[in-house]
């Protein structure tokens, strides 16, 4: 089964959201599947489009991914601007492709409103590229989180549209992948149910801080006054902290923390001390990783030429087949 990943774009360092939300599951993926993992840095040019160090985003990126566990041997990993087969198969969806329909978009409603200033056609035909990365390799299934969900729907509009308007059946109408465990939905420090670097980078906590970076982020954490009852619920942000210390700390230290919340006990100074200790921990493997890979170019290098190399080979077979059933012929 093929499974392509819609790759994360390179504009700033993986936070715990990213690995808990989705690399934790990817790399059990790469065993069971023909899987194939991008980094998007043509999308990232639709909210960035003059960045200062794309190249030092995409490598961040790139190392962050192997660090988490991706295998190169195991799985396709490469970057989305090494294949201009993506680009080409873009430009014809987009041919068929409304404008109507993709303004209906409810990413594109909300970017418009996020950045008036800069209301691109990169912006409004984004879902035509999302599609193309996808079935650029056929793709049957695709993991997306719920703000790609009408992402993917589109994708499996545009590739039945290319049948029908082609008579052939060709494109398979890729569904979502399904985990078979519940994902962790890692919350922001600033209060927010998902932790995003998009709109406060303090609310996250990235996998290559520094432990004095990680105690001052968890230390400025939301909180409030303190419970005033036994047993009483507990506000969003002060549940964030507490989801946090579920997932990353020992599940005595989840135990004592909230006896002390439910008792009217508690101290968040001190509670904010233990989880920032026990993040530091929970991360010195990936920032050990991330400086040996950082320092080592070489082994990058052969990294990306042998992802180019794999994606093309799936790449240039789907693009000389759609150009043969749209038309295209050499004289």
């Amino acid at each position: 089964m093929t499974v392509v990943v819609s790759g994360i774009r390179p504009t700033g360092n993986l936070h715990l959201g990213n690995y808990f939300g989705a690399l934790k599951s990817f790399i059990r993926m790469q065993e069971e599947n023909q899987c194939f993992f991008f980094i998007a840095d043509y999308h990232s040019l639709t909210t960035h489009p003059t960045p200062a160090d794309l190249h030092g985003n995409v490598k961040n990126v790139l190392v962050e991914f192997l660090a988490c566990g991706l295998d190169p041997e195991k799985a396709t990993l490469y970057i989305q601007s090494d294949l201009p087969e993506t680009a080409e198969l873009y430009l014809l969806l987009n041919m068929n492709a409304y404008v109507g329909e993709l303004e209906r978009c409810t990413s594109f409603k909300e970017k418009i409103r996020q950045q008036p200033q800069n209301v691109n056609a990169g912006l409004l035909t984004y879902p035509t590229l999302m599609a193309a990365d996808i079935i650029i390799h056929r793709a049957h299934k695709v993991p997306v989180g719920k703000d790609q969900e009408q992402h993917l729907e589109m994708t499996r509009t545009f590739a039945n549209r290319f049948n029908r308007l082609y008579h052939v059946d060709y494109f398979p109408e890729p569904v979502a992948y399904t985990f078979e465990e519940n994902l962790v939905k890692m919350p922001g420090l600033d209060g927010s149910l998902k932790m995003s670097k998009s709109e406060n980078e303090n609310s996250a906590i990235f996998l290559a801080d520094p432990p004095e970076v990680i105690r001052k982020k968890v230390m400025r954490a939301v909180t409030d006054a303190g419970p005033t009852e036994m047993n009483q619920p507990k506000p969003q942000a002060i549940e964030n902290l507490f989801t946090l210390m579920k997932t990353l700390s020992a599940p005595e230290t989840f135990a004592h923390f909230s006896n002390l919340y439910d008792t009217c006990q508690i101290r968040y100074g001190d509670m904010k001390k233990q989880l920032s200790e026990d993040v530091i921990l929970f991360t010195e493997t990936f920032r050990e990783k991330i400086r040996e890979l950082h320092a080592n170019n070489a082994y990058l290098k052969k990294v990306v030429a042998l992802g180019a190399e794999k994606a093309h080979a799936s790449a240039q077979k789907t693009i000389r087949e759609v150009r043969e059933i749209i038309g295209f012929k050499s004289f």
